[in-house]
């Protein structure tokens, strides 16, 4: 029997060749979304009705605004401030990566931040020890000049980091040196955003989901933010239809490996080729359209993570592939230290869930299965899944509740200004109000959303905003404003 054919073609594997019956049954069971032992009653009228509004609601509330743009591009310039004034770090420049600038961040999100040393054009990297030293000298410059809060030094990190708190609104920044690697993977999250609004939106709707149930913070042995992005991406990759390719149909290789040479180059190569690759995939004919609700994504994302804790003893999570692999065959995963192996499909073989532990693993995975359950019953109301979904604040927020936590940004539900920023190109930026309306209805396909515009990564010298020509997938219209202009990052060119 034939295998059946890819995006563009050709003949592919399925997800469980090669494996024993069991993994078959196992990788068949997740192919299929609900179908999980025990979690397949799921009451399709509360779905539509109920959480699919609720979801919305959540994400209206989540989503950055003007604002909070604005407030972020002000503590990186009063960071590089800081950095001007210590001089072992002359002639460095303070860039943003993470989140901010994959532009998968929420109103209360953390920041990152890589202090790159003397505007170096070519690649290199300082040693761990010069990174601890010089890390040491902006701490204490940071004390000096005030308005930094719960500074924290980590030397011995894989990579080491200092972080604080800004008096901005409080928000948390974690600050590294030479983190180019940071940089291209935060890169390849946003071209890979641009594949389908949807995925944007999990993104967001997980990480709030995985704060509330105290499952997002590597620190105390749980996932960070990029594993959980991981794990969206897995999933659009193994749902049915898929969403998302494998990423080595991106990106053939480990894109870290690549980083060598001049930075502009490697860069602009890097961006090419997913360019190129981007653009075959989402325009390839033999692609079946994945149609399914944001809810319904949602859903089967918990229903398929929520014996994680049993999978994860054989098999282990690789977004580069886009399948469960066998721990025990995959020679670069060996040997096996860790309770949970999500490998980086940007910088492989590392694992991007070291930090989570046994114990936590098991935790983790009650939190998936008693959300499934609990969203798929059939007597949920609006206030119980926001229970469910958000923390308290937000929770609040949603229901025009004033929060009266001062850690989090004092604003009314439905204020009389309900812009958000667009999204920020890692290689330019634009600024792009839009009209927030909820309950708007969604036309999902595999074109980006408008409501995530920025320039294609093969554009790289092309100095205004060209748009994909698809339409929108979570399209909502464009309000023009004529007051003050939002202040935006916009990173420094090489030369």
């Amino acid at each position: 029997m034939p295998y059946p054919r890819s995006y563009n073609g050709t003949a592919t594997k399925p997800l469980y060749h090669g494996c024993s019956l069991a993994r078959k049954t196992l990788a068949r069971k997740n192919l299929k979304g609900y179908l999980l032992p025990g979690l397949h009653n799921v009451n399709k009228m509360n779905v539509d009705q109920v959480l699919e509004p609720t979801l919305k609601a959540i994400l209206d509330a989540i989503q950055p605004l003007s604002d909070d743009w604005r407030v972020r591009s002000e503590i990186i310039q009063e960071l590089q401030d800081v950095v001007r004034s210590v001089e072992s770090l002359r002639g460095a420049t303070v860039e943003p990566f993470g989140s901010f600038v994959s532009n998968l961040f929420t109103r209360w999100g953390d920041l990152d931040i890589s202090v790159t040393l003397s505007n170096r054009s070519c690649i290199s990297s300082a040693g761990k020890k010069c990174k601890q030293k010089l890390l040491g000298e902006l701490l204490r410059a940071l004390r000096q000049k005030g308005g930094w809060h719960r500074l924290q030094f980590i030397p011995n990190a894989r990579v080491p980091i200092l972080t604080s708190e800004s008096a901005h609104q409080n928000i948390s920044c974690d600050i590294s040196i030479d983190n180019l690697h940071g940089h291209i993977k935060s890169k390849l999250l946003f071209w890979i955003n641009e594949i389908d609004g949807r995925f944007r939106q999990m993104i967001l709707l997980v990480k709030e989901w995985a704060k509330t149930h105290n499952i997002n913070n590597p620190k105390a042995g749980t996932f960070n933010s990029y594993s959980l992005s991981l794990l969206v991406i897995f999933h659009f990759q193994t749902c049915a239809p898929a969403i998302l390719p494998p990423l080595q149909a991106l990106y053939p290789r480990s894109a870290t490996n690549d980083l060598i040479g001049l930075r502009a180059d490697a860069e602009r190569n890097i961006a090419e080729i997913c360019a190129s690759n981007i653009m075959e995939y989402r325009s390839s004919k033999y692609r079946a359209i994945n149609r399914s609700s944001l809810s319904g994504l949602f859903l089967s994302f918990l229903a398929k993570f929520s014996d994680i804790h049993l999978k994860s003893k054989e098999l282990g999570i690789c977004p580069f592939t886009g399948q469960w692999e066998d721990v025990k065959s995959n020679m670069r995963w060996l040997p096996r230290t860790y309770s949970l192996f999500i490998e980086d499909p940007f910088e492989q073989p590392e694992n991007t869930a070291r930090a989570v532990s046994a114990g936590n693993l098991i935790k983790i995975s009650e939190a998936f299965r008693t959300t499934y359950q609990q969203l798929a019953t059939a007597n949920q109301t609006r206030i119980s899944i926001l229970g469910t979904l958000v923390r308290p604040h937000i929770s609040h927020f949603i229901a025009g509740i004033p929060v009266g936590n001062r850690s989090y940004p004092n604003v009314q539900h439905g204020s009389t200004c309900p812009v958000r920023s667009a999204i920020h190109s890692p290689l330019n930026c634009t600024n792009v109000r839009k009209d927030r309306r909820p309950n708007r209805k969604e036309n999902y396909s595999s074109s980006s959303a408008k409501q995530n515009p920025g320039i294609h990564p093969k554009n790289l010298n092309v100095q205004q905003q060209e748009r994909f020509s698809n339409k929108s997938t979570n399209q909502r219209p464009v309000k023009q404003y004529n007051s003050a202009v939002q202040h935006v990052w916009r990173p420094k060119p090489y030369i």
